[in-house]
């Protein structure tokens, strides 16, 4: 089986199970998007909806929370890992967005990474969900589950995972392929015990086929 036959299998199979596959971070504007996902970092997004109500209420808007102090911050995210560094690049995010971008949360990943507590992972979430632009974010989960099915070969760091994955995954189907691979790896292609016998993709699963499988070829 060619990659590109592998790659075909995959997309195809998750369009069909998994059509409106989005993130599971609630937000309702960019700024809380931008918010929850600097805070999601190392942490579930069950904990981070847990937290972003309170910071919303009391920073509905970025205007807001660039007036925001250390200590009037930490409180809200204390439950959240590692809360010191957060608390920190939130509110160092939300003046520059202020003061450099006129209040108004930037739309190019060259522009957010500039931003305290963003960086190319974080910047491609925010581009690809608010503004569905073609950008793969690698997160521990897409590394991962790229890895095993096949669908990368030999990327050994985020940024090689992303470039192999943008070659052969098409421009319209990127930003939601993003949360396709995130939820597998999530639920299913889970670090420790991947749940197999309930995985769609074993025909063409490399790990599968070499770790619960040997022997077993994949289809073509």
């Amino acid at each position: 089986m060619t990659r590109k036959e592998r790659y075909a299998f995959v997309l195809d199979y998750f369009k069909q199970h998994a059509p409106n596959a989005e993130t599971e971070l609630i937000y309702d504007n960019p700024y809380q998007l931008l918010v929850a996902v600097i805070l999601s970092a190392q942490c579930t997004d069950k904990r981070v909806n847990m937290t972003t109500p309170a910071i919303f209420e009391e920073y509905p808007d970025v205007e807001a929370l660039s007036h925001a102090t250390f200590d009037e911050l930490f409180p809200l995210i204390r439950s959240i890992s590692y809360p010191n560094n957060k608390t920190k690049h939130l509110i160092g995010m939300a003046k520059m967005v202020v003061d450099k971008f006129h209040g108004e949360i930037p739309m190019t990943v060259e522009e957010l990474v500039e931003l305290p507590g963003v960086g190319r992972k974080t910047a491609n979430v925010i581009t690809s969900v608010v503004d569905n632009q073609p950008n793969m974010a690698v997160d521990t989960h897409v590394f991962r589950v790229a890895a095993r099915i096949g669908l990368t070969l030999n990327a050994t760091t985020p940024l090689a995972t992303e470039k192999q994955l943008l070659e052969f995954i098409p421009k319209e189907l990127v930003h939601i392929a993003h949360h396709w691979l995130i939820l597998h790896g999530r639920y299913i292609c889970i670090a420790r015990t991947p749940k197999c016998d309930e995985c769609g993709l074993k025909p063409v699963c490399k790990y599968y086929q070499k770790n619960v499988k040997p022997g077993v070829k994949a289809i073509g």
